[in-house]
Order: C-alpha cells, then structure tokens, then sequence
C-alpha cells in the first residue's frame, strides 16, 4: 500500500505542478460563467430599434403600423423610384414597399437597403405585415379583431413532486438541463483522464522507464497508483472548478444586477415628425414576468443539489476508474499510437452509446431502457446522471454504485492480467487472441 502511495503522490504532483493543469483550472470556470451569464446579460439590455420607410400604394397600411421594441415604421408619401433614390441620405435601415396587389399576392412585399437586413428585421417586418393583412381581412369579414384576440389563451404551469415529506415544488426544465449537463460533463471527464493515463503507460513505455521501475514495484501497483493519482487530479480539479464558477458567477450576476436595471420600456418614434404612434398596451399585473437569472435560479433551487453534487462525484470517480482501468491495459499493450485505435473503440462504444441514449432517457426517465442501463457498470455513471435530478428512489442509486464498485473490480483484475504482460512486451503488434492468451497466462 505504501508503495501505491508513492506513485500515487508522484502521478498527482506531477500532474499538478504543470502549467496546463493551472491555466485551465483558472480560466474554465470564467468561460462557463461567462457563457452563462452573457447571453442573460444582452437578454436584459434594451434592444437597439431598427427604423423602416414604408411605402404603402394600398392605403390601407400606413396609420395601422405598430411600432414594436425591434422595428420603427414611419410612412412615406414619396413615389418608389425616388425614395430609393433619396433612401441613403434619410438614415433609415430599410425602405419596405407594400405594392397594391400586397392583399390578393402577399409574396409581392419588397424590402430595400444599403446593405442584407438581419433575419431578425426581414421576419420582423413580414411579421408586421401579414397581422395587418390578417386584421383586414378580418374586418372585412365582419369579425373584430379585439374579440378574436380575447379568445386566445396562454396557459402555464407550475409543477410539483409528490413524496412522504408532502408537496414540494419542481422543475422539469431544471432536471434536464441539470441531469445533462452532468452527464456530459462526466463523459468528457472519462475520456480526458482516462486516456492521460493511457498516454502515460505508454510513454513510460516507450520510454523503457518502466523497466526500472518494475524492478522495484509491481504492475498492478504501478497501475493502481497511477489510476488512483490521476482520479485524485481530476477530483481537485473538479472541486476547484465548482468553486471558482460559484464564485465568479456569484460576483458577475451580482456586477449584472447592479449595472442593468429592470428593462426600459422602448420610446416610440411617434415623438419625432412624421412617425405614427402606436397604441400603449398596458398589461396586467399577473403577467409581469421576473429576469431570466431569478427565474433560472428558482428553478435550479428546487431540486436536490446536495444528493445530485454526492452522486456526481461518486459516479465519476466510478465510471473514471473502470474505463481508466481499461485505457490502462490498452497502453500497456501497445507500442505506437496507430495500434491504440483497434483497442479503444470497443472499450469507447458504452460510453458513447450512454451518451448518445442520454437524450431518450431524459425523454422517459423511469423506463425500462433508462432502468437498465443506470443498472449496467459500463453505462450507469451517465445515464443514472441524467436521471438523478428527476428523482430516483435510494435503492436504485444503492444498487447502481455497488454494481459499478463490481464492475471496476472486474475490470481492475481484466487490465492487471493484461498490464502485467504488455507492459514489457515489445515489438510485437498484440490481437485480441493475443490478450486474451495474456489474461490466462500463469506468470
């Protein structure tokens, strides 16, 4: 044991001490909050308005126009040919002409400017268009738009778990984010350390390191200690990650809180000559709605963050140490890196099978396949992640973790048999009748 913990120290102060490890121990939880808070901080700004000239030959459009927080209208009087041609000294954004077929052709709409408008304004001024054709046609038709309005509803929900502990409030759209998150998380984790390890048997390898010190060691210790150093880096640096992205979140929604105040009602043009004015909505109390961060942190509250935190780090550490096992065995046994790849994909397929099924889980997590493969060793540090923030009753989880504890048993003793050959194997490209003729060999 002594001796685990000597190459165990050695793998992780190595590791540690590298100037990659500092770097993006430091710089990735700012990129993860910066691509969290960002787009709520732009979601929180006022929108800078597009102007648009409206040329309308129907009549029928010109003092109907709603100005909305995206776009402007201002109706002009000016023939076509010339507002085309004056269009570049106005200062507008676009000049849109409503030609007098518009109501039998409604594709006859032509949008001009210096340069291609966004998406964003080409379906804006559509948009604008076809509810005044729609609000024409209505009338014409003897039906009052307000009443057809009135008729529309926009019903929202408010969902709640039921246990022995009573009532409690929930979040689907939290445990999915969550559970995902999670999911991939562990499974880019998996394959960054395992195959560290893999890089680093074979390097030693390579190198004929590992032929001095086996002298002193044996291979299993020489595989367990490197294992359990590299599981220790990737545990600190998970911890440090969480609690630098707490901590650097915290201080920017705070920085965002105080520097963007509650969104400003957008001003109308109708103050300046010529822009027609649109009507003020006033909407009822119960739909104002809270800002984005308060919502996402409500709904992030209502799940279990201590059981789903616990349950990561024991399901990455899990699934860390059978496929790092594995990862180990397949540098042992190679020589270059063109032999790894007829190894590594047999070894890889679980994982990335889990991943890719994470997204049907999420879609039934109490099912029959989600059950499953949260129960198979090979499959389980994902799926049972995704599944998690949903609710998963104890004996479940129990039963996951010890199946996963036998697995990386099971695959720890596959790898020492394979280790223990391959690692002083040279020059010969091994098969898997090779490895297997390993596994039984009577040393």
């Amino acid at each position: 044991m002594k001796i685990i913990f000597l190459i165990l120290k050695r793998e992780y102060l190595v590791r540690v001490k590298k100037k990659s490890f500092l770097i993006m121990t430091l710089v990735t939880p700012l990129l993860v909050s910066c691509i969290w808070l960002i787009p709520i901080f732009f979601a929180m700004r006022d929108i800078d308005q597009k102007k648009i000239e409206v040329i309308d030959e129907t009549g029928k459009f010109e003092n109907t126009f709603k100005n909305t927080k995206e776009l402007v209208f201002k109706p002009v009087k000016t023939p076509v040919e010339q507002a085309k041609k004056d269009f570049g000294k106005s200062g507008y954004d676009a000049l849109v002409h409503i030609p007098a077929s518009i109501l039998d052709n409604p594709k006859s709409l032509k949008i001009y400017a210096e340069k291609n408008v966004s998406l964003e304004v080409k379906r804006g001024i559509e948009k604008a268009i076809e509810q005044e054709i729609e609000n024409i046609r209505l009338l014409d038709a003897g039906i009052d738009r307000k009443v057809l309005e009135s008729t529309k509803v926009d019903v929202s929900s408010d969902t709640y778990s039921l246990s022995d502990e009573g009532e409690k409030d929930s979040s689907s759209g939290a445990a999915t984010g969550i559970g995902y998150l999670c999911a991939f998380v562990i499974y880019i984790a998996i394959f960054i350390y395992g195959v560290q390890v893999m890089r680093g048997v074979m390097e030693e390898k390579t190198n004929r390191i590992v032929e001095v010190i086996i002298s002193s060691v044996k291979p299993f210790q020489l595989m367990a200690g490197k294992i359990t150093g590299v599981a220790l880096v990737g545990l600190t640096q998970f911890l440090l990650w969480i609690l630098l992205t707490f901590g650097i979140s915290s201080v920017m929604s705070s920085f965002l809180g105080e520097s963007v105040g509650p969104q400003k009602r957008v001003e109308m043009m109708a103050q300046q000559p010529g822009v027609s004015q649109a009507p003020t909505v006033e909407k009822p109390k119960t739909e104002q709605k809270s800002s984005p961060m308060t919502s996402v942190l409500k709904a992030v509250s209502t799940l279990n963050i201590p059981l789903i935190i616990g349950c990561f780090l024991l399901y990455f550490i899990g699934g860390y140490l059978i496929y790092s096992a594995l990862f180990a065995a397949v540098g042992s046994a190679v020589d270059s890196d063109t032999d790894v790849q007829q190894f590594m994909f047999p070894i890889t397929i679980p994982l990335v099978l889990s991943f890719i099924m994470a997204q049907f889980v999420i879609r039934e997590p109490d099912g029959a396949v989600a059950f499953w493969m949260s129960m198979i060793p090979f499959t389980s540090p994902i799926i049972m992640m995704v599944r998690i923030p949903f609710g998963v009753p104890a004996w479940e989880i129990v039963l996951s973790l010890i199946l996963l504890m036998g697995g990386f048993v099971g695959t720890a003793w596959l790898a020492a048999r394979i280790y223990r050959v391959g690692i002083l194997m040279y020059g010969k490209k091994p098969s898997y009748k090779e490895l297997v003729k390993w596994v039984f060999y009577k040393a």
